[in-house]
């Protein structure tokens, strides 16, 4: 099939923005289009959510820049008012003004005396604005607020410090060892407590519980907070609680969806949804867990709620997240082969007996499109899922893995002819061969291993809370997986399954994997800083380990005065990957904290200096945006002269501030 389809976009800062394709969704009945433009709705309506889950002034400020860019009537041709432009698309692409990535705030590349000019100029124009005939549906947001010039002048001079100070919650996610995780980030799931208040808050409640086999997921969806009289109390996020408004909207979506799900499990499903949404009851949140899993005959699927805990520098708040999805049924052939030899995998993992699960079960692994991002999966987004995240619940019922393939496909389209792998990759035909032939099929193949049946394996012993590891949980985690992916990815099992065509396939994913983990995820970092995000400190950490410990299969070499990577010996290197895999999952599955400790400082934290400024000067000749985004498509329902819908049309080509400022408009947590 020739490809017309324009994956790139526009890009800013150091993003580029992509956009993705709905292959096969003209063919879908008009009720699963029904049921996939409600659960979009749906996965739409939480955005605001994710904004103020990232810091308690994101809002706000975005409000601000917003009534900027849709008011302001001066020169906007100058550099300072497109810088203001450029921050505004940074705020909406990181849900708030701090790196979606390295965590670190934005530097405004604007003056607070500038800004604070085009407020008030906008100010006077919405304020003229509100006392005529003309304001519109898409200036009235704005001219209600900003026509009072009392609350311009408090909201300049609470949110400019903020802004433009950049000792003021320099970070949304401390990882820094030492400090007090919690006052030090800025993320907004507590208020007016230390770390040690929120470690002993949830250990007390841990202990309290006479459920120790089945354990809720203490705190998922709550922001915990000291009150005026200085008790520390939960606030749940739920109808009628904190985001209640926000969450009323979900529901009516998912109501809606419920009406034309595919079939009666995922009625069920709905329904244990809105049930955990209205009483924030996490019992609940795992009854719906349980019968998600369960559902399988659909061709339709969706994630809705506070799920992933990598927001949190404690690892315990969920950040609101959706998708919606539908099953590709060729590629899911390569996830049900795997799924259907998980007990294989397991039982030849290459960690202790003890660590092994005696018998897996739910195992359920699918290829899919995307159909709609939304909160923290948007506009930056995972390309798999795993879950549910409680370790009990994989143990007794399994989990559900989804590679998003139509992701991946954009991303690979997007890179073709870049010159990256001919600047980092070693100069040696047989190599770069490989990953010419093998790259993007051995890429998915990981990523599968990684989702489906990584996440998915061992078990923690008697006793061991989920939250053992603390910190330093998640990249242990993502570790664990990469780890599984890596060991097996190389197996011949994989060549008698039909899932790589031969016995040499392997080798393009294990020099890209080590690539990245030592050279090119650095590029992805300001000079000065340190290693911050959970996945790549766990790339980090397992091509740094490997290359002190395994000194004859990877090498650091210089190649016309550019370091690069060298394999010398790759069933070595297999070998490597085995030994850490059974050192992670011992400390995964024994809950050691100290041990975790030491493997993540030692090896996924700290950047060379002067190799992280070579890795940046050849990075930057490439002219490659090291972080990419995508623009969702925009979906509009068509009904007959009675009301009755008829179908839904899928278009590509809204523009990404004007998809940012519609959201805005119509899933406003205002309204």
């Amino acid at each position: 099939m020739t490809e017309q389809f324009n994956y790139t976009d526009e890009r800013f800062a150091d993003i580029q923005m992509l956009r993705y394709r709905l292959d096969g969704f003209e063919s879908l009945t008009l009720r699963q289009k029904l049921y996939i433009y409600y659960l979009a709705k749906a996965t739409l309506c939480g955005r605001d959510i994710t904004t103020d889950q990232f810091g308690r002034y994101n809002l706000r400020i975005r409000f601000l820049l917003e009534a900027v860019y849709e008011g302001y009537s001066g020169n906007r041709q100058t550099d300072e008012f497109c810088a203001v432009v450029d921050y505004l698309k940074r705020v909406w692409f990181a849900n708030g003004i701090h790196h979606h990535y390295g965590c670190e705030k934005f530097i405004p590349g604007f003056t607070e005396d500038y800004f604070r000019s085009v407020v008030l100029d906008t100010a006077k124009f919405f304020a003229a604005q509100a006392t005529s005939d003309n304001v519109t549906d898409n200036s009235s947001q704005y001219s209600k607020q900003l026509s009072d010039s009392a609350w311009v002048s408090n909201e300049l001079n609470e949110l400019c410090p903020i802004m433009f100070n950049p000792a003021i919650m320099p970070k949304r996610v401390n990882q820094c060892a030492g400090d007090d995780l919690v006052k030090t980030s800025a993320c907004n799931f507590y208020d007016n407590v230390s770390q040690k208040e929120v470690e002993d808050y949830y250990a007390q409640m841990r202990n309290a519980d006479p459920d120790k086999a089945t354990p809720i997921s203490y705190g998922l969806n709550s922001t915990l907070r000291r009150t005026d009289n200085g008790s520390i109390v939960e606030e749940v996020w739920r109808e009628g609680g904190l985001y209640g408004s926000v969450i009323k909207q979900i529901i009516y979506w998912l109501t809606k969806a419920s009406a034309v799900a595919e079939n009666e499990q995922q009625v069920e499903i709905i329904s244990l949804l809105i049930e955990y949404y209205r009483t924030g009851d996490l019992h609940v949140f795992d009854k719906y867990s349980i019968e998600w899993l369960k559902e399988h005959e659909g061709r339709i699927d969706f994630i809705n709620g506070f799920i992933e805990v990598y927001g949190d520098p404690l690892g315990l708040k969920g950040s609101w997240e959706g998708i919606v999805h539908y099953k590709d049924p060729v590629a899911t052939q390569r996830t049900l082969t795997l799924s259907g030899n998980a007990q294989w995998f397991e039982d030849h993992s290459p960690v202790d007996p003890r660590f092994r699960k005696p018998k897996v079960v739910g195992v359920t692994a699918n290829v899919v499109c995307a159909a709609m991002l939304g909160g923290d999966e948007y506009p930056s987004t995972a390309i798999g899922i795993n879950l549910p995240n409680a370790d009990w619940i994989r143990a007794q019922y399994g989990s559900k893995s989804i590679t998003i393939g139509n992701l991946t496909h954009a991303y690979n389209q997007a890179s073709r002819g870049n010159g990256f792998i001919e600047e980092f990759a070693i100069k040696d035909e047989s190599t770069r061969s490989l990953i010419s032939l093998y790259g993007d099929l051995c890429d998915d193949l990981h990523t599968d291993l990684h989702e489906c049946l990584g996440h998915g394996s061992g078990l923690l012993l008697p006793g061991v809370p989920a939250d053992a590891l603390g910190s330093y949980g998640s990249t242990i985690e993502e570790a664990r997986a990469d780890l599984f992916g890596l060991y097996y990815i190389a197996d011949p099992k994989l060549v008698q399954l039909g899932l790589t065509p031969n016995a040499e396939a392997y080798r393009s994913q294990y020099y890209t994997y080590m690539m990245n983990g030592l050279l090119t995820q650095l590029t992805r970092i300001k000079p000065g800083h340190q290693i911050e995000e959970a996945h790549m400190r766990n790339r980090a950490l397992i091509a740094r380990w490997v290359l002190c410990h395994y000194p004859n299969a990877v090498q650091l070499v210089l190649q016309e005065g550019k370091t690069r990577v060298q394999i010398s010996d790759y069933e070595h290197l297999r070998d490597a990957f085995a030994a850490l895999l059974g050192e992670i999952q011992r400390i995964k599955s024994e809950g050691d904290y100290e041990a975790a400790k030491t493997l993540v400082e030692q090896y996924a934290i700290d950047v060379d200096a002067d190799l992280h400024t070579e890795l940046l000067e050849r990075y930057r000749s490439l002219g490659i945006a090291p972080y990419k985004g995508f623009i969702n498509p925009r979906m509009t329902l068509i009904t007959d002269t009675e009301g009755t819908p008829t179908d839904v049309v899928v278009d590509y080509s809204e523009k990404y501030d004007e998809q940012m400022m519609r959201y805005s408009r119509e899933y406003t947590s205002n309204s």
